[in-house]
C-alpha cells in the first residue's frame, strides 16, 4: 500500500461523516499532448460532509452558515494549483491563432470550439515575472471565464473531461475528512507549515509573492496549497444566503443540487485564500465573492473577460469527475452562463477584441 493510500484510508477511518468508499482508481499523471508539461491528479473518495462552519469557529462569517450536509460523488482533483507552465501552453495557442491570420500554415493545430485569451496587461506581466512564472509557479490573474476556457481546451487536448470544482467539491476536498477550521486543525499558528500567506510570503525582494506549488505540507488527502498560495476559482455564483436555501432542502443535499450555477458576471466564489491574505481567510469554510473592483484599472472598452488588473492572488485547479457527463453538461461547465460574457463572445466571433482607450477619449 503506497503512502498516499495509507494517508487517505486513515482520514476516512477517522471521520464518521464520510459514508462513501474509495473509488477504484489511483493518482495519475497527465501530460499535455505535444509538450513535456505534466500535472498530477489525486482521487477524492465519495462521501457526505458538513459544509460551512459552526457558529463557535473563530473568525467565522455569516455567509458560512447555516451548515448543511452535502453528498459528494467521487472525483479526481489536481494535486497542485494549475501552474504557468500548464496555462502558458493554452496561451501559446492564442499566439498561434494570431499568426495564422497572416500565415495559415504557421504553428500548431488549433482546437475546435475553444476561445483563446487575449494578451495580458504589460503591468501585470512585470509583476508576474517578479513573483515567478516558469518552473512551477501557480497561474494567477485570470477571470473565471478564462479558467473555464482553459478547462475546455485541456479536455479537448487530452481527451479527458476537466472542469472547475464546485464550491461544495472544493470544501470537501480541502477538509479531507476533517471538521476543524483548517485541514490540519484549529490553530492558525500552524499555518506556516501548510500555507503561503501574508505572514510568510515575502520573496527575495522583500515583497509578498506566491511560491512554487507544493512547497508546503499537503492536506490528509495529498492536496497541496488548498490553504493559501493563490486563491482558487470554483464554479458557483456567490450568494451569501445560499446555505440558508440549501438548509431548507432534504439533507443530505446532492453535490449537483448544491451547485449555484452562475447567472451574472459578478460575484463568483473564490476559495482557499492566498499569499496576500491573513490566516482567517485561509480557513476551509471561508467564502469570497469576486468583484468588478478586481478589474478597476482596466482601460479597455469592454473590460477584459480574460484577465484582472488587480487580482494577482487568484488562480485555480482542475477536477475530473469519476463518471463523465454527457456533452450538454460538459458545455454547461465550460461555457459562460452569464449573459454579459456570453453575448460579448458571440458578438465578437467567440473572441474578445481588446480596444484600448486612448487618452482624452
Amino acid at each position: 500500500m503506497n503512502q498516499w493510500m495509507r494517508m487517505t484510508l486513515g482520514a476516512v477511518a477517522a471521520c464518521s461523516v464520510l459514508t462513501g468508499t474509495l473509488m477504484a482508481a489511483d493518482p495519475y499523471v497527465e501530460k499535455i499532448p505535444g509538450t513535456d508539461v505534466e500535472f498530477k491528479m489525486v482521487p477524492i473518495p465519495g462521501g457526505t460532509f458538513t459544509m460551512g462552519s459552526p457558529e463557535s469557529e473563530a473568525d467565522r462569517r455569516d455567509d458560512e452558515g447555516p451548515q448543511v450536509k452535502v453528498k459528494v460523488d467521487p472525483f479526481w482533483m489536481g494535486q497542485h494549483e494549475v501552474t504557468w507552465d500548464e496555462f502558458d501552453q493554452y496561451i501559446k495557442n492564442y499566439e498561434t491563432e494570431k499568426q495564422k491570420e497572416f500565415n495559415p500554415l504557421a504553428g500548431q493545430e488549433l482546437i475546435d470550439g475553444v476561445s483563446y485569451p487575449t494578451p495580458q496587461y504589460e503591468e501585470g506581466i512585470a509583476l508576474l515575472v517578479r513573483m515567478g512564472r516558469a518552473g512551477g509557479f501557480p497561474a494567477a490573474d485570470m477571470t473565471q471565464t478564462a479558467a473555464k476556457m482553459y478547462c475546455k481546451w485541456l479536455s479537448k487536448k487530452t481527451g479527458h473531461f476537466y472542469r472547475l470544482p464546485t464550491e461544495a467539491e472544493w470544501e470537501y476536498a480541502c477538509r479531507a475528512g476533517t471538521d476543524t477550521a483548517y485541514s490540519f486543525g484549529n490553530n492558525p499558528d500552524d499555518l506556516d507549515d501548510y500555507a503561503v500567506y501574508i505572514d510568510n510570503s515575502e520573496d527575495a525582494t522583500g515583497e509578498p509573492a506566491y511560491r512554487k506549488v507544493g512547497t508546503k505540507k499537503p492536506n490528509p488527502w495529498g492536496l497541496y496549497d488548498m490553504h493559501g498560495n493563490v486563491a482558487e476559482w470554483t464554479m458557483d455564483q456567490y450568494d451569501p444566503e445560499h446555505y440558508a436555501k440549501l438548509a431548507e432542502m432534504p439533507q443530505p443535499v446532492s453535490v449537483q443540487d448544491a451547485l449555484n450555477w452562475p447567472k451574472a458576471e459578478y460575484p463568483k466564489v473564490v476559495r482557499g485564500g492566498s499569499w496576500n491574505d491573513f490566516g482567517d481567510l485561509l480557513r476551509s469554510a471561508t467564502r469570497v465573492g469576486s468583484s468588478l473592483d478586481w478589474n478597476e484599472k482596466d482601460p479597455q472598452i469592454p473590460q477584459s473577460i480574460w484577465y484582472h488588473t488587480e487580482a494577482f492572488w487568484v488562480g485555480f485547479r482542475v477536477v475530473r469527475p469519476a463518471t463523465e457527463p454527457d456533452e450538454a453538461t460538459k458545455l454547461k461547465y465550460w461555457e459562460p452562463l452569464d449573459d454579459f460574457v456570453k453575448d460579448l463572445m458571440l458578438k465578437q466571433g467567440d473572441k474578445q477584441i481588446r480596444a484600448v482607450v486612448k487618452p482624452g477619449e
